[in-house]
């Protein structure tokens, strides 16, 4: 793994979706953002950023839909409408060369942001690796879902499922392949859903394995067979993969997650791999939150992967720690 040398051009992009949930406030989630000074903190950190503003969405009508997907999902013209315009104008900033952090919005949003990286990484030949940042595997389709919302189905339609291909209209991207995916932190699966990860073969972390061996050493195991120079790694961060307990403005709070520090660490240990590309940060909601807790967590988090640390880190140090570390697995 090499460290992210020298600055960055950032892209910011706000995708303010609500409609793929059941709990209303995350449009206000790139709002709070900005509020909370994501931008600034990295460009205090030296990185080039640009707000590209807001997604208008696009106008897709339920009857626009096949029939079955419209009835099984709620609101899914609205999202339809959000994740075409998000991979439209999330396919341009990637093509400008800019880094993109996408501040949402509800988890569906992913379904336009991450089908253009995955467009843009076939197109210049680089590996697509999907690190989800979740309570949930976000697994289900519209034939399994007890729920009907669109929120916790973007890894299936990320994965090829066919039922939920025409939210994203005309747009075509190449479905990533389920060893490339890490569900991390997971602590709420549905039976349907439990059932397809397993079925698909995706690499499922959950809060027993943090418990059992620590955000480092799992975290690592992913990290460790990655090719920088290849690997376009995209990080979907979810609110509630955070406990509540840190960060309370989440519309579907599962206790026991991670904590500050175990974040700040995959954050930071993200950034020493120098893998990725891109940036979701998600399911936010100042509504259902306190004082702007969670904002400012997420803020700091971001800053975090972008090279905010205590102590200056030379990249030598770094190298000894993690060589202290396997040393230390071996002879255990």
């Amino acid at each position: 793994m090499k460290d992210i040398a020298g600055p960055r051009d950032i892209g910011l992009l706000g995708i303010p979706l609500e409609a793929g949930g059941a709990v209303a406030g995350t449009l206000m989630g790139p709002a709070a953002l900005r509020t909370a000074g994501l931008a600034a903190r990295l460009t205090g950190l030296g990185h080039r950023v640009h707000d590209h503003g807001d997604v208008t969405p696009a106008a897709v009508a339920d009857r626009d839909l096949p029939a079955e997907l419209a009835a099984r999902c709620r609101s899914a013209g609205t999202v339809a409408g959000f994740v075409r315009a998000a991979h439209e104008r999330a396919l341009s900033i990637l093509e400008a060369g800019r880094m993109p952090v996408f501040m949402g919005g509800d988890h569906s949003i992913s379904m336009g942001t991450v089908s253009a990286v995955a467009r843009h990484c076939a197109a210049t030949g680089r590996d697509l690796v999907l690190l989800w940042l979740d309570a949930h595997a976000d697994f289900n389709t519209p034939a399994t879902s007890p729920s009907g919302n669109i929120h916790g189905m973007p890894v299936a339609m990320l994965c090829g499922d066919e039922s939920l291909r025409p939210l994203l209209g005309e747009h075509r991207f190449p479905p990533l392949a389920p060893e490339n995916v890490h569900l991390f932190g997971l602590r709420s699966i549905d039976q349907e859903e439990r059932r397809a990860i397993a079925l698909n073969g995706l690499d499922g972390i959950d809060m027993r394995l943090v418990d059992e061996f620590g955000v480092s050493v799992l975290l690592r195991r992913i990290l460790a067979d990655l090719d920088p120079a290849r690997t376009h790694l995209h990080v979907s961060l979810d609110v509630d993969f955070l406990d509540p307990e840190v960060a309370p403005g989440a519309g579907t709070p599962v206790p026991g997650g991670a904590t500050y520090r175990e974040a700040h660490l995959v954050m930071e240990m993200l950034h020493d791999s120098g893998l990725v590309g891109s940036l979701d940060i998600v399911e936010l909601n100042p509504f259902l939150d306190e004082r702007g807790r969670s904002a400012v967590v997420l803020a700091e988090l971001t800053a975090s992967l972008f090279g905010r640390s205590v102590l200056d880190r030379p990249a030598g140090q770094r190298g000894i720690a993690r060589a202290a570390a396997t040393f230390a697995e071996t002879t255990s």
